[in-house]
């Protein structure tokens, strides 16, 4: 039985993203042309974009699949916030489009749900996107107020850069 925190389960990927909750999107270029789009999905799927942005994660499969569990931890010695989530949604190569969305469960300072994924366009653009909706789940998150946006959308941007420097490496 799961324990999410939240009802609106998949609205990160059938949308629209509930009302109620901060609203994030980020979208980045991050390559061209198909080699690019599987690098950036395999750089998702399998947790490396996390691990390389510099995150700390646990994950209960090599790779995102529905059902998975997930331990994100950021920050800096003492001041370390882990935010376990379960893989909610998994697309890989459907209609071009890989990634995964991932729901928070108890214990996270969020409610909400997040995705990251990867778009091949028509014109063989690579995009990386993060979608997500969220709300303080703790004290610490809602003292925080409008400060926690914008720690969201510096870590979206974040990981776009990084996304991008794996995939050109590849």
């Amino acid at each position: 039985m799961s324990t999410l925190t939240y009802p609106e389960v998949g609205a990160t990927r059938l949308g629209p993203l509930p009302r109620g909750y901060h609203h994030l999107r980020h979208r980045s270029r991050v390559g061209r042309g198909a080699a690019d789009f599987a690098a950036a999905g395999a750089a998702i799927t399998e947790w490396r974009m996390h691990r390389a942005s510099g995150a700390r994660l646990e994950a209960s499969a090599r790779r995102a699949e529905p059902g998975g569990d997930v331990r994100v931890s950021l920050g800096l010695g003492p001041l370390r916030f882990t935010a376990p989530c379960e893989v909610i949604w998994t697309a890989y190569g459907e209609d071009g489009r890989t990634g995964f969305g991932y729901g928070t469960l108890a214990g996270h300072p969020e409610r909400g749900e997040e995705c990251f994924v990867v778009d091949l366009a028509d014109d063989g653009t690579v995009w990386f996107t993060v979608l997500a909706f969220s709300r303080p789940a703790s004290w610490y998150t809602r003292l925080a107020g409008p400060l926690v946006p914008v720690v969201q959308h510096w870590y979206a941007r974040r990981l776009g850069r990084t996304l991008r420097r794996i995939v050109a490496a590849g």
